[in-house]
C-alpha cells in the first residue's frame, strides 16, 4: 500500500487509512474478547491490546486495497 487515497479531493496517507481500519477493527476485536470474559488469561491487559493492534494493522496492509476510494 504505497501512496495517497483520494477522498473528494482531499489526499490522505495510505498509513493513515490502513492504521484506521486495523483500529476500528482492534475495537470491536476488544469488545467481544472482553465480552467472551478472555481478558481472565491475558497477563498483561494493555500489552495484548497494542500487539492486537499490530497484528490487524499488518494483516490490514497485506491485503491489497483500491487505491481510488
Amino acid at each position: 500500500m504505497i501512496g495517497e487515497v483520494n477522498l473528494d479531493g482531499v489526499l490522505l496517507s495510505s498509513v493513515l487509512v490502513s492504521a484506521l481500519i486495523a483500529l476500528a477493527a482492534a475495537f470491536v476485536l476488544r469488545r467481544l474478547l472482553s465480552w467472551a470474559g478472555a481478558y481472565r488469561f491475558v497477563w498483561h491487559p494493555a500489552l495484548f491490546d497494542t500487539a492486537l493492534f499490530v497484528i490487524l494493522w499488518a494483516a490490514v496492509i497485506a491485503v491489497p486495497l483500491p487505491l481510488d476510494l
